[in-house]
């Protein structure tokens, strides 16, 4: 993707070469930033800054045919959005911002000079400018470069102002300071402290994009860490905080956050999200689920991966998750420690039972579990057991893939032979028969012995 990004800023310049724009456009924001650090940058967004008016930048490149349709353009805030070589590129009018107390939405917004514009943004690491026709990198504020050096994340203005105009940009200190490993300046600590409960007005959805990025990174260790410190934790997911002070059982060196955040660290550097979310929310009904065994002292958690995989259903729904990540997410809490009670004693039935069960999470579920037991005490390996699961598993799925097996009768077929309409019974009865094939009792095509379980278990006399 970086070549069409390459291709699109090419063309740019080119059209613009010899205009009445030749050198007034800048690029801002994380390109430069990245450049200057010498990072290949991740995304592809441009971002172009100007003094001037941006919505008439934006019918120029059309007019020039150089964009490749018409802008798309929002005058109240002086920004319009164009596609060039089929990427989007943002162009902003330099300005000045005032926002509402209850809004991260400016409110009012007045044209100003490039100085300006940069003391309106988050942080002065994202405030450098580079000249799109000559290359040249400014520093406005003067201290975007020596932040960069430094490793220190601060605001260009007042960190309370900074914060009490968009408060999503706290997040993004948290996002960046562990994407980078920087330092967030003590100024703006304090100010991202004082102001954590404004985070409030900023819509879910925008809070979980930001939290997913903190939680993709290397050190999402570092990020969570400075959620829960910072405050902002306990504004849109407090209950995680539950388990800080939580202690365990004897096979634990460290309690349930400190064991949770560790094995987050310890997951594979390309985990996708919804393992590391599942990592991260796996002992989350420990907290409310800890019992002390009144004769011996023990410790347990009985059906905490139930209450856990229940919480973890809320959490999602309130965060705006899809269903599809919320049911994925959800399923690998509540199995997360079928792994760990494997024994050899297992039947191929048993282990044929977990391999339709987690269907396609089966790779997941062995990731978070070696996460898992690399956080206990003592600095535990894999167990053995676990290993022979594995070897157990690609066996039988060598012989069967046990995920595409299903039932001998559809759901029509059996509402037929049961004489039910759709519902519950009839769920039941597939899944039933469904189970019967993977474990090995039933025939995929026996359709006569199907019906015969069939009417056995939901005969008329057993599902009234």
């Amino acid at each position: 993707m970086n070549e069409v990004r390459d291709r699109a800023l090419s063309s740019l310049r080119g059209g613009l070469n010899g205009s009445s724009y030749d050198g007034r456009v800048f690029l801002v924001g994380g390109y430069v930033r990245d450049r200057v650090m010498g990072l290949a940058t991740a995304g592809n967004d441009i971002d172009l800054v100007l003094e001037g008016d941006a919505l008439e930048l934006a019918r120029f490149l059309f007019d020039a045919g150089i964009a490749d349709r018409p802008p798309v353009v929002y005058p109240r805030f002086g920004t319009a959005m164009v596609q060039v070589g089929g990427l989007d590129v943002e162009l902003v009018t330099a300005r000045v911002e005032s926002y509402a107390q209850d809004s991260r939405k400016p409110d009012q917004v007045k044209p100003g000079t490039l100085a300006q514009d940069a003391m309106r943004r988050d942080f002065t690491i994202n405030t450098l400018l580079e000249n799109l026709q000559t290359g040249e990198v400014i520093d406005p504020t003067g201290f975007g470069k020596i932040d960069l050096e430094a490793g220190i994340l601060r605001t260009p203005t007042a960190p309370g102002a900074t914060f009490a105009d968009d408060p999503l940009r706290m997040l993004r200190a948290v996002r960046f300071a562990t994407r980078f490993g920087f330092r967030i300046d003590d100024e703006t600590w304090n100010g991202i402290q004082a102001n954590a409960a404004r985070l409030s007005i900023v819509s879910r959805e925008r809070v979980r994009d930001e939290f997913n990025k903190i939680v993709l990174t290397a050190r999402a260790e570092l990020g969570l860490n400075l959620l829960r410190k910072s405050g902002l934790l306990a504004n849109f997911l407090p209950e995680l905080l539950e388990m800080v002070g939580v202690t365990q059982n004897a096979f634990h060196a460290l309690p349930v956050w400190e064991h949770t955040l560790e094995a987050v660290q310890n997951l594979p550097s390309d985990a996708p999200l919804a393992v590391r979310l599942a990592t991260l929310f796996h002992d989350i009904g420990k907290p409310r689920t800890k019992s002390t065994d009144p004769d011996d002292g023990a410790v347990h958690f009985y059906r905490h991966e139930d209450v856990g995989a229940e919480m973890v259903s809320a959490i999602m729904t309130r965060l705006k998750y899809s269903n599809d990540e919320i049911e994925t997410v959800r399923l690998l809490v509540a199995e997360h420690m079928r792994i760990g009670e494997y024994k050899a004693a297992w039947t191929d039935a048993a282990v044929r039972r977990l391999i339709r069960d987690l269907g396609g999470n089966l790779d997941a579920l062995f990731d978070i579990h070696r996460a898992d037991v690399s956080a206990l005490a003592h600095g535990h390996q894999e167990p053995v057991r676990s290993r022979e699961l594995r070897a157990r598993i690609d066996s039988i799925q060598a012989q069967q893939d046990i995920t595409k097996l299903t039932s001998p009768l559809d759901g029509n077929q059996i509402m037929q032979i049961l004489g039910l309409p759709p519902g519950p019974v009839v769920k039941a009865a597939k899944e039933m028969l469904t189970a019967e094939v993977v474990e090995g009792r039933l025939m995929p095509d026996d359709r006569e012995t199907a019906e015969a379980l069939l009417r056995n278990k939901f005969g008329e006399h057993n599902h009234s």
